[in-house]
Formats: structure tokens, C-alpha cells, sequence
């Protein structure tokens, strides 16, 4: 997934971006969750700078985030990998 950009005084900024081993650093934080709950979860379980950079992006309104899918729409879900062992 590319990053998104914003431009601001005729500069380009990067924003938040997610891959899927970004995003796989959340899976077990303790959801729902809040975004300061997240970041405070993704600093105490070492995940990377970006991780914790992504999550400081989102808009804070007191948001309860359910999943990763509230973060990531495009977070493959375990359907995604469906792998019908019959088949073969």
C-alpha cells in the first residue's frame, strides 16, 4: 500500500502507511481499545517506530477502535488465506 501524502507550503509529507507486518504488531493488543491504549500497548510490546508513528496519525476523538479493520480497512482477514486442504 503506498504511502499518503499531503501536501503542505508546496512540500510533500508523508502520513500514515500500513503493511501487513506492521499491522500483524497489532493483532493481540487488547481490543477495543482507545489510540492512546494502542500506543501505549505498541511501546510496551517493542514494536517498531512506525507502528506507534502510524497510530499517533489517527484523529483523536475518543474512539474506541473494535479491530485492526477499524484501523486498516484493507487488513486481510483470515478468510484472505482460506486454503482448502481438500483440494489438494
Amino acid at each position: 500500500m503506498r504511502p499518503k501524502t499531503k501536501k503542505t507550503d508546496k512540500t510533500e509529507i508523508d502520513t500514515m502507511y500500513w503493511t501487513l507486518e506492521l499491522a500483524s504488531k497489532l493483532e493481540d493488543a487488547p481490543w477495543p481499545a482507545t489510540r492512546e491504549e494502542l500506543i501505549d500497548y505498541a511501546m510496551r510490546s517493542g514494536a517498531p517506530m512506525e507502528v506507534i508513528e502510524n497510530l499517533q496519525e489517527l484523529e483523536d476523538e475518543g474512539e474506541t477502535y473494535e479491530t485492526i479493520e477499524d484501523i486498516w480497512p484493507d487488513y486481510p482477514s483470515k478468510e484472505d488465506f482460506f486454503f482448502n486442504e481438500e483440494e489438494y
